[in-house]
């Protein structure tokens, strides 16, 4: 038996008391699979998705993701309809992009006037118009690049307040079960940590993806107005860059499905032993050296620079099995 939560945004994942997913979190021989709420962690050797013989391939999709994906899609249509109330403010930012890289290629053809014809005929006029041109495109993708960011800051910011909003909401809608086989810091560490990062992914690589598209579209096209054959020669280092940009997209997302696991796994400990509850049991038994031990053991695991990028991700909802309690 399993409890099932959906985000307004992502896919939903059963919840329960343990972390039995292939490649997840934990599980039968997993790295930290929760029993509960406050569970004990179990140690062993690696599960079906770990780093073992069987396990996924470094930088590869998490089969538990790709499973999830398959049984609950996400509909372009849902993930639109966040976006549908910045319509205008998204198209104004698409405009400013697509300014920037077209007054970015404007400078090679002001340089070539100035290398080819003002300065070997001593044309001071011409000399003059191509330098004051060059400047005021500096100047022009300057100010488009303040409005840019200021106006995707603005849109990234409210469309997280109303996410963050909509999951609160239906979180206080779940049962008590839910709670009680989901840890406090968990929930904590979905309303913040991975919301955050959606921000800058809205705010950051979106634009960042549409920038460079425009730019490598407007590049192309003045490469081939000045000299085609060149414009050839540049190809060849196309296939090894895109293959090269692949494999450290695939390593960053294994990163930051890493460290958003772990920081789940902290706000977990965090709201568990300084909690008044959680305070008052530590204080009772004298394990404060213990957790303190623990603390830190899953802050240094948490990190990118104690952990290979081939171990298992942690990020998402635990999925868990109900217990009879």
């Amino acid at each position: 038996m399993s409890i099932t939560t959906h985000s307004p945004f992502t896919a939903p994942r059963p919840l329960g008391a343990g972390s039995g997913d292939p490649g997840g979190h934990g599980g039968p021989g997993g790295s930290s699979g929760h029993s509960g709420r406050g569970g004990s962690r179990g140690h062993g050797g690696p599960g079906p998705g770990g780093p073992g013989p069987g396990g996924p391939r470094p930088a590869q999709v998490d089969p538990a993701d790709r499973a999830q994906l398959d049984e609950s899609p996400v509909s372009w249509r849902r993930v639109a309809a966040l976006f549908s109330p910045y319509r205008g403010q998204i198209a104004l930012v698409m405009t400013l992009i697509v300014g920037t890289s077209l007054l970015g290629t404007a400078s090679p053809f002001l340089v070539r006037d100035i290398v080819d014809q003002a300065i070997p005929h001593q044309d001071v006029r011409l000399l003059l118009l191509a330098v004051g041109g060059l400047v005021a495109i500096t100047v022009v993708t300057q100010l488009f690049g303040v409005l840019q960011t200021w106006i995707s800051s603005r849109v990234g910011q409210r469309l997280m307040h109303g996410l963050r909003t909509r999951v609160f909401d239906h979180l206080q809608g779940q049962s008590l079960g839910f709670f009680t086989r989901t840890r406090g810091g968990e929930v904590q560490s979905r309303l913040t940590n991975d919301i955050a990062g959606m921000q800058s992914v809205i705010t950051d690589t979106a634009t960042s993806i549409a920038s460079n598209v425009t730019t490598a579209i407007a590049t192309a096209v003045a490469m081939a107005a000045l000299s085609w054959r060149l414009s050839l020669l540049s190809l060849v280092v196309i296939p090894p860059a895109i293959w090269l940009t692949r494999r450290v997209a695939l390593l960053r997302r294994d990163l930051t499905t890493r460290l958003q696991g772990g920081l789940a796994e902290l706000n977990g400990i965090v709201d568990e032993t300084l909690s008044v509850s959680g305070a008052r049991l530590t204080k009772t038994l004298g394990i404060g050296e213990r957790r303190s031990a623990e603390f830190a053991a899953t802050s240094a695991s948490s990190s990118i620079s104690s952990s290979p990028p081939s171990s298992p991700a942690g990020g998402g909802w635990p999925r868990c099995r109900s217990s009879s309690r």
